[in-house]
């Protein structure tokens, strides 16, 4: 064993200073070009990995706004058939407006007008298939004036203390058509 120790430290060459130095440098220059080609495969790699950060934020944004356009078409579309029948239903609402002065009229013990059996089924049928449509009256006798539901045709001194800025007298109904006005209910309101 001593001996191949002996012939492996002849073997070794013994270079002088300048070698040396030239060996190191030449050394130092490859572990630098290692280093180098080892940092642009890093920045290659973060390059790619900011560009897939990017897309995949692209591709979540796209993701997002798909799912909000679905539920946007969704909720239009149940919006749509809930009131499809709108319009025809606020054309009906003057014939309703009739009958209820007719019904009342025919209530008044006083007035000579009655209300056949035949025109009473008709008003309730009328008033039944409105109402599972979805369409009900707004409660305005009494409740405080309220831009939103009310449309004010006139004031008039107020009765009491308490009615000033309430609805005194309804002229016409307002309606709601699942829960959205259909039409806004014109008032007297108490001053």
């Amino acid at each position: 064993m001593g001996k191949d120790t002996k012939n492996d430290k002849s073997n070794e060459q013994v270079l002088d200073p300048e070698e040396q130095k030239r060996a190191e440098a030449m050394a130092e220059e490859e572990v630098g070009k290692k280093v180098d080609e080892e940092s642009s495969a890093d920045e290659s790699a973060g390059v790619s990995q900011e560009k897939y950060d990017e897309l995949n934020e692209k591709y979540m944004r796209l993701v997002a706004e798909f799912e909000n356009y679905k539920k946007r078409t969704v909720r239009e579309r149940v919006e749509l058939i809930q009131t499809a029948a709108r319009d025809t239903i606020a054309d009906l609402l003057p014939i309703l407006d009739d009958f209820d002065r007719a019904k009342k009229l025919a209530d008044d013990e006083s007035s000579d007008e009655s209300f056949s059996e035949g025109v009473e089924l008709v008003y309730q049928k009328l008033h039944s298939t409105l109402k599972k449509r979805g369409l009900h009256a707004m409660e305005s006798d009494g409740e405080p004036f309220d831009a939103e539901y009310h449309e004010a045709l006139t004031e008039m001194p107020a009765p009491s203390e308490e009615m000033k800025g309430k609805v005194v007298d309804t002229i016409e109904k307002g309606y709601f058509l699942k829960e959205k006005i259909i039409r806004h209910a014109k008032v007297v309101v108490g001053k």
